[in-house]
């Protein structure tokens, strides 16, 4: 039997739950966990490389994880500045990538997400792994700007 529970928190949209039906999209037959929602980048045809430089290190520093913007912050700091345009390119296409993935990615906790073979052989993931491991077991922080 199906139930209509309204939320009581302000601006939520009402649920529709029965039993094991809780999470199904009545539109595409699927339940949360099998649905992949990729938002595409904005194109940005013509950037400067400079301008490039500046929006991936605040791309890399306001993520919205924690775990994952010490780890981006930390690499755009040790290694931006030194970057040839085709790096650049690569580390913009690794932040198109959801947090967590990118996380998981570079801790090597593949049995919760595999890395894909495009970023596992990528001397940029490569670079971001060795920076997770944090071999002189020193406290993260945000780097200073």
């Amino acid at each position: 039997m199906l139930r209509l529970v309204r939320s009581s928190r302000a601006f939520s949209t009402s649920l529709i739950r029965a039993g094991t039906q809780a999470n199904v999209n009545p539109v595409a037959g699927k339940t949360a966990d099998e649905i992949d929602v990729k938002i595409e980048p904005i194109p940005r045809h013509g950037e400067e490389t400079e301008t490039k430089r500046a929006r991936l290190l605040y791309q890399s520093r306001k993520r919205g994880i924690l775990e994952t913007d010490l780890l981006l912050s930390r690499y755009a700091k040790l290694y931006l500045k030194d970057m040839t345009r085709e790096e650049l390119e690569e580390y913009d296409k690794l932040l198109d990538e959801p947090d967590w993935d990118i996380f998981y990615w570079a801790t090597r906790n593949d049995n919760i997400k595999p890395c894909p073979e495009r970023w596992a052989k990528s001397p940029v993931m490569e670079k971001l792994r060795e920076l997770a491991e944090n071999k002189e077991r020193e406290v993260l922080r945000m780097p200073d700007l």
